[in-house]
């Protein structure tokens, strides 16, 4: 009554309606959601499992909306350690919404915005967030293209003893004057493990300064220049610098044409890298001198488990027996020489050396029309390699012969543990010769991937060996993948085949 004027009945009145809209008040904060409870309504509206730690937000077709909500959300992940929300194109435009609450997930260390279109204010916010997340071990910008240009905004950033590890921007468009803004921040990222510059192609203007900052990164194990323009006095710059890389793993610099003929003095320190494991210089052009410089340098990399030639014809006209030579890296798991113009002679030099290799995962020699009618002379290779799981064959000329090799080899109980096996583009393979194939296929119990294909410009029927494919099908549960494009199926084949994609969820690919 001191509060209210009016007669006991109002006076009642209005404490009712007081208290009822008091409780009405607590009713609505009792019954609104958490902030667990929000994070789950999210991720369940994505599709997605909630995980406090690691938020995989990857190609999720996240709206603008979306993005907002989610930096409403980061005040209940302080445990967050790892945000993916690559391939989502509307996060481009809208990473400042994010960036201005990254300070509630000062855990994080792992942030990858793959293809998010981010435009040039997203770099500088991005840039600004760099001095809250001091826990960050691993950045992935690639298939951004606004940052050409713009990296410095980044970089300048970055305080010195930053802890990141992993820098991947990979077609980014970068520019010369990037890769300057880069090799200005290596010396503060001394714990850099792995950096991806793959598919920048003006970055080759500035490898010479990027190269001599490499020394500042001496525990750096990955390193990818996977079409970046580099040119002959790159190579020279490079090799000078992989003195101060002595824990380098893995070395890329496939895709560089112009390198070309500059093996032949930059190799000098490439032969101390004692631990690396793979080497790609597949499509660099290699002349007959770089393989006698390389037939000299790629056997004393003592742990090397993957090397990939493809793509450089001098491979196969070499004097220099490089491919003999494999017998000194025991340890080589993966030999990809696709489309290299071996010849019978290396074919064989091959073939003697892989009977050293009992740790040989994968063997591509595609491309290479030596191989047909010759397959039988890396039979001793190919009953010894317990380990062979992917063997590449495509457009090699393959005769009715050579699958009948491979037959007799699985049912005399060799290539267990064959998975992938290509035989596409082989056009000269007879009706008989796919027969006996089919027939003993279905003692590759471990094949999952199998491609028969024809080349583009071909076309065939199917033939009376329809019938045993279907049936060796059946008994090959880890099958997923058949490629059967251009073989010509009547009406009736493809009805089996649909049924049978349909029934046991494999994908068969034929054209209809």
């Amino acid at each position: 009554k001191q509060f209210f004027k009016g007669s006991d009945s109002e006076v009642t009145r209005a404490l009712f309606l007081y208290c009822s809209d008091g409780l009405s008040h607590l009713t609505s904060e009792a019954e609104s959601p958490s902030g667990e409870q929000r994070l789950n309504q999210f991720m369940e509206k994505l599709g997605k499992e909630p995980n406090s730690k690691n938020l995989d937000l990857n190609n999720c077709a996240l709206s603008a909306a979306d993005v907002t909500e989610l930096a409403s959300l980061l005040p209940f992940l302080p445990e967050l350690e790892e945000l993916n929300l690559s391939w989502n194109g509307c996060v481009g435009g809208t990473l400042k919404a994010l960036t201005v609450h990254l300070h509630h997930v000062n855990l994080l260390k792992v942030l990858r915005l793959n293809n998010c279109r981010l435009t040039a204010e997203d770099v500088i916010s991005l840039g600004e967030a760099f001095e809250i997340v001091s826990q960050l071990e691993e950045l992935d910008l690639s298939w951004n293209s606004n940052i050409g240009g713009r990296l410095s905004l980044l970089t300048k950033k970055l305080q010195k003893g930053c802890k990141l590890k992993c820098l991947k921007v990979t077609d980014c468009n970068l520019t010369a004057k990037d890769g300057e803004s880069l090799a200005e921040i290596l010396n503060v990222i001394p714990n850099l493990e792995v950096l991806d510059l793959s598919i920048n192609k003006n970055l080759g203007c500035s490898m010479k300064v990027i190269a001599q900052d490499l020394k500042n990164v001496p525990g750096l194990k990955e390193l990818n220049l996977h079409m970046c323009g580099l040119k002959e006095d790159s190579l020279q710059s490079l090799d000078t610098a992989l003195q101060h890389l002595p824990e380098l793993r893995k070395l890329d610099i496939s895709c560089n044409r112009e390198i070309g003929g500059g093996f032949k003095d930059s190799t000098a320190h490439l032969a101390s890298l004692k631990d690396l494991e793979v080497l790609d210089l597949h499509q660099c052009c290699v002349t007959e001198e770089d393989m006698t410089v390389l037939s000299q340098v790629i056997p004393l990399l003592s742990s090397l488990q993957e090397l990939n030639l493809s793509s450089n014809k001098n491979v196969g006209v070499s004097s220099d027996p490089l491919l003999s030579r494999l017998r000194f890296l025991p340890r080589l798991r993966s030999v990809t020489i696709s489309n290299c113009g071996l010849g019978e002679e290396c074919l064989s030099a091959l073939a003697e050396a892989a009977l050293h290799l009992p740790e040989l995962e994968i063997l591509d020699l595609s491309w290479n029309k030596c191989v047909g009618g010759n397959l039988k002379l890396l039979l001793g290779a190919l009953k010894l390699a317990t380990e062979i799981q992917v063997l590449r064959l495509s457009s090699c000329n393959l005769v009715a012969e050579d699958l009948a090799l491979l037959t007799s080899l699985r049912q005399d109980g060799h290539l267990v543990r064959l998975q992938k096996l290509d035989l596409s583009y082989n056009n000269n393979i007879s009706d008989e010769g796919w027969a006996v194939f089919c027939q003993g296929l279905g003692a590759f119990k471990e094949l999952s991937e199998l491609d028969m294909s024809l080349r583009p410009s071909s076309h065939r029927d199917c033939g009376p060996w329809f019938r045993e494919l279907l049936a060796a099908l059946a008994q090959l549960p880890a099958l997923a993948e058949l490629g059967l494009q251009r073989w010509v199926l009547s009406e009736s084949q493809r009805k089996q085949m649909e049924g049978f994609n349909q029934d046991n969820k494999r994908n068969i690919r034929f054209d209809c």
